[in-house]
């Protein structure tokens, strides 16, 4: 996700011409049967997959390769602006009285759910605005991960089957990744929350249901309430690098002792749990003392670009 994007169109142009005969009707009516063997009503299935389309561009952007890769300055810079601060803010100031009633809810700090809600969809400003189904159906037909997109059209189905959203209005990334908070289909239908009660967890309009998922799923994931994400440090002349990974985990007093030492020089504070030493560029780049919800938040986004800039745009939020 930290890759400027070089696009190759001749394998997606040859695909879309095979889509353009009966191949992927053909594989509509798969679906179609495996979605009645799993109990989704046929009215759902006919009206979600009747304007159901092969999308040529999200076969050429799934298979999109890397041109240059962004540094982790480069990344948080592109990332964590000083507008998505202001932005982040003003969104928690407006939202305090939901947040407050969440974070009671599900132990999750409002400056984090908040500051995930930024990342993933610039505060619901940019939702997505690609077909979901069509999306879906495109990548499990194309083939390159077709099971796993399969599987995940199949639960888009049972969203709609339980009334979430209408099929026209089901949007999102051109990887089918939905509304303001990026779930993914098995991810809504695992995670999702009703908060508002009103029968339905629309991710995609309900500003509670949103924040209330987003809280949800990153407690789900192992979030500790009151522990923080981590914090950029120093390491002493001559610190063994083996040391450091997400693999090696250590509690905070003992990387004191091995003279590591907060970013202003001083002493390490905070969460006395397992830590570990992360260093997103190596070893000319900063350095990150981690803890057990800077894993949490790369179950959610499986890289520690992310996770880093969760915790930064969060961290912008305690200062003012």
């Amino acid at each position: 996700m930290f890759a400027v994007p070089f696009f190759s169109v001749s394998g997606a142009t040859a695909r879309s011409i095979g889509a353009a005969d009966g191949d992927f009707n053909a594989f509509l009516a798969g679906v179609r049967r495996d979605a009645a063997a799993q109990g989704i009503r046929a009215s759902t299935v006919d009206v979600a997959l009747r304007n159901a389309q092969f999308l040529p561009h999200v076969v050429e952007l799934d298979r999109k390769q890397p041109e240059r890769v962004l540094t982790f300055g480069q990344y948080i810079d592109k990332v964590v602006t000083a507008q998505r601060k202001e932005d982040a803010r003003r969104h928690l100031a407006d939202n305090r009285v939901l947040l407050d009633a969440i974070w009671r809810r599900f132990n999750v700090e409002p400056r984090f759910i908040v500051a995930l809600w930024g990342l993933e969809s610039d505060f619901g400003r940019l939702p997505g605005n690609t077909p979901v189904i069509s999306a879906l159906a495109t990548l499990a037909y194309d083939g390159r991960r077709g099971a796993y997109f399969r599987g995940e059209l199949i639960a888009a189905l049972r969203i709609l089957d339980q009334g979430h959203i209408r099929a026209d209005d089901m949007a999102g990334s051109w990887a089918g990744a939905m509304g303001q908070c990026q779930f993914m289909p098995s991810t809504f239908l695992s995670y999702a929350v009703d908060y508002d009660g009103d029968g339905r967890r629309d991710i995609w309009n309900d500003r509670a249901d949103v924040l209330a998922s987003i809280a949800n799923y990153v407690a789900r994931l192992g979030w500790r309430g009151g522990e923080g994400w981590g914090r950029e440090v120093l390491l002493p002349r001559g610190f063994d690098a083996k040391v450091t990974g997400l693999e090696v985990k250590r509690p905070t007093g003992e990387w004191s002792r091995l003279g590591v030492r907060n970013i202003d020089a001083g002493p390490l504070t905070g969460p006395t749990s397992e830590a570990s030493l992360v260093m997103p560029d190596g070893v000319n780049g900063p350095v990150l003392l981690v803890y057990p919800n800077f894993r949490a938040i790369m179950k959610w986004n499986p890289s520690t670009y992310f996770a880093a800039s969760v915790g930064y745009l969060a961290d912008s939020m305690d200062r003012g």
